[in-house]
């Protein structure tokens, strides 16, 4: 099967809600005639169909595809994965850790990929919204320890200041390959995308504790939406939003 007839096929299983079938496709590819011409047909799918494939993240099993994504089209298809609606961060959080922290790869060159996009900052707030007041913590601090956080709120020039000093912590003793280890790396070597990105966390959790988070969120579904969608599907690989299939370029 030639590269052109594979990508069709491979929209073609995803649009119809088989994720399984779609990925089994490309690894097939990859066994059959090597790597690199995975790595081209990768290139030539649209964000929302690497997203569909990659976000169905296995920790039972290693992905060549997660194994082979690029900075960039791993950067097109997170800033997208918010249309998704899965409020759980499940997927998001299991496949930032399995693609960024993969072997050989730099998570700085992520980390930068993804500030490069608008919504990237965004993406990655989602990824650290349930540990918020822990990443406030180290943004005062410059540890993980509550026992150490006084629990005042930095201005943005104070972040600013305190990115350039020498880290409490060093990468190694944080290396979880989690949360904290991509913190860190945001923290001390893109402080402004740290920043960036905590501005946007703060903004979610005022908006998560005066209760208006769950709204707006409802409102953007209405919007968004011309019916409802449930996430269920997606996350037994069965299903991708019809949004994505419309509006994956203008979320970029």
């Amino acid at each position: 099967m030639n590269h052109l007839a594979l990508i069709a096929k491979t929209q073609s299983l995803i649009a119809a809600g088989d994720i399984v079938g779609a990925e089994f496709a490309l690894v097939e590819l990859a066994d059959t005639q090597g790597d690199a011409a995975l790595m081209v047909v990768l290139e030539q799918l649209p964000p929302k169909d690497i997203l569909a494939v990659i976000r169905e993240y296995d920790n039972s099993k290693e992905s060549v595809i997660n194994l082979l994504v690029t900075p960039a089209q791993f950067a097109r298809a997170v800033v997208i994965e918010k249309q998704y609606k899965d409020l759980t961060r499940t997927h998001l959080r299991g496949m930032v850790n399995s693609i960024i922290f993969r072997d050989g790869a730099d998570p700085l060159e992520f980390c930068n990929a993804m500030g490069d996009l608008e919504g990237g900052s965004e993406a990655l707030a989602d990824y650290f919204s349930e540990k918020w007041s822990r990443v406030e913590a180290f943004a005062r601090s410059g540890t993980f320890e509550a026992t150490e956080d006084d629990g005042e709120m930095l201005t943005e020039a104070a972040l600013l200041a305190s990115a350039y000093v020498k880290p409490r912590v060093e990468q190694d003793e944080v290396a979880d390959q989690d949360w904290m280890e991509l913190a860190w790396i945001l923290r001390h070597k893109c402080p402004d995308l740290f920043i960036e990105m905590l501005i946007v966390l703060r903004a979610k959790a005022r908006a998560h504790d005066t209760g208006l988070g769950d709204e707006e969120d409802a409102q953007q579904q209405r919007e968004d939406d011309d019916g409802k969608f449930e996430t269920g599907d997606t996350d037994r690989g069965k299903a991708t939003p019809a949004k994505l299939e419309s509006d994956e370029e203008s979320a970029i």
